[in-house]
């Protein structure tokens, strides 16, 4: 198929191992596209999911993550598509994040750990040891449901994997802070997230929205 006309031209140097388009190098550190005038490497073409993971495997990358939410109590269909996104995240390089405990948050976090992601599990409990045993980074806060703020805060953009009232609240703060939000398998419709038909199309997004490349 051919490329789409307004598509963003995307290659990593193998020199610099710097991610480049027509005009501009992508700084890993700042998150951010310099100016820079150099001709294109003589490189494949990269999708935006392709040239996030492959950023991530040239070097240091500043990890502020992207934070999934969805309920304590899921569905079978929510617990699959939880674990696919999960490794997915994983295998873009990107940082997860969730509330560290069960349903949703336990599928997402066995997924990412699999896939060799080290989730971190922002609790609302008092201890460490509350987090699920698949979080890597157990962050215990101790201040309860509350800490549905620091996650759509911290993250880049929110995914919700279903949900109820809770994960209402989490997309409803993710868009107050300006978040990219996305729903998948029949999480809240709020006005300002964007629903999803599957992983691949979430992932699509988060790589194009970590590399501030526009969606087409």
């Amino acid at each position: 198929m051919p490329r789409d006309a307004r598509e963003t031209t995307l290659r990593l140097c193998p020199r610099s191992r710097r991610l480049r388009r027509p005009g501009g190098a992508f700084d890993a550190w700042a998150l951010r596209w310099e100016i820079c005038a150099d001709p294109l490497p003589d490189a494949a073409d990269l999708s935006p999911a392709d040239a996030c993971a492959a950023l991530h495997a040239a070097g240091p990358v500043r990890a502020v993550p992207v934070g999934v939410i969805g309920p304590k109590v899921a569905t079978e269909s929510q617990v699959e598509t939880a674990g696919r996104l999960g490794a997915r995240i994983a295998q873009l390089g990107l940082q997860l994040l969730c509330g560290g405990k069960n349903g949703v948050m336990e599928a997402v976090c066995r997924g990412n750990l699999q896939a060799g992601g080290r989730p971190i599990g922002l609790v609302p409990d008092e201890e460490w040891d509350a987090s699920n045993p698949f979080v890597a980074v157990p962050l215990a806060t101790g201040i309860g449901p509350a800490r549905n703020v620091l996650i759509a805060r911290a993250s880049f953009a929110l995914v919700a994997v279903g949900g109820g009232y809770g994960t209402l609240s989490e997309m409803a703060f993710g868009l107050h802070f300006g978040r990219l939000v996305l729903a998948l398998d029949d999480a809240p419709a709020v006005d300002g997230a964007t629903r999803c038909a599957g992983v691949d199309e979430v992932c699509d997004r988060l790589a194009r929205r970590f590399l501030g490349v526009a969606a087409v």
